[in-house]
Formats: C-alpha cells, sequence, structure tokens
C-alpha cells in the first residue's frame, strides 16, 4: 500500500513538471522573434517535457501493475529525432538566409553548412 501512494506521488511530481516544461516550450514557441530562437523551445524544452510525462505513465503503469515499454519507445524514437529535426530546420533558415548569418568561423576556416564551391576551382 505505501508504495503505491509513493508511486502516485511520483506520477503527480513528474505530471507537472512535465507540464510546466511543456508550457514554458510553448510559450517560447509564440514569443521568440525569429526562426532560429523559436527552434530552441519545442526542440530542448518541449522533449524534456514529454519525457517527464512519458515517465509519468511508466510509473503508473507499473504502479497498477500492468507494466508497459511503449513508452520507452516514444521516449528513444523522440530523443533521437528531435535534435536531428532541429539541425535540418537551422541549416534550411542559415541557407534561405531567414536569419543572420553566423559570425565567421575562427582560423579562416567555412561554416559546414556553408561550404559553397568556387566556380572557377570546377572549371
Amino acid at each position: 500500500m505505501t508504495a503505491q501512494i509513493i508511486g502516485t506521488y511520483l506520477v503527480c511530481l513528474s505530471l507537472i513538471i512535465g507540464s510546466g516544461f511543456v508550457l514554458v516550450g510553448a510559450i517560447g514557441l509564440l514569443k521568440f522573434n525569429d526562426p532560429m530562437t523559436r527552434l530552441h523551445a519545442p526542440t530542448k524544452v518541449g522533449t524534456v517535457g514529454i519525457g517527464m510525462l512519458l515517465i509519468a505513465s511508466i510509473i503508473h503503469s507499473f504502479d497498477i501493475g500492468q507494466p508497459s515499454t511503449h513508452e520507452l519507445l516514444i521516449m528513444a524514437f523522440l530523443f533521437v529525432t528531435a535534435p536531428i529535426s532541429a539541425n535540418f530546420i537551422g541549416k534550411v533558415n542559415i541557407h534561405c538566409q531567414a536569419c543572420d548569418t553566423p559570425p565567421p568561423p575562427a582560423d579562416g576556416d567555412t561554416w559546414s553548412t556553408l561550404d559553397v564551391p568556387d566556380p572557377e576551382s570546377e572549371r
């Protein structure tokens, strides 16, 4: 009985923390000005918030005696795809010049996303 009460409190705590992170991510998505700053709210904060909500679901399923691993698969997919999609969105914004150009890299190198072949050297 005591383990069930502790499980209930853990579920409530995870739901509150997850909901707070998701709320901050949604507010950031609405309030930030350009696409590059909007990018961080749902990919960073939202991923942690949804992860906490899924942890609450895992704890609850173990608490009622019907363990489920579906949430682990959802979390793995989310944690793998969110950074990749954020990277692609950032690259598209840089190439479309929808944001400020990044500062020049050190040592006279070029950024890997902005390597443009020289037309003279291709001849």
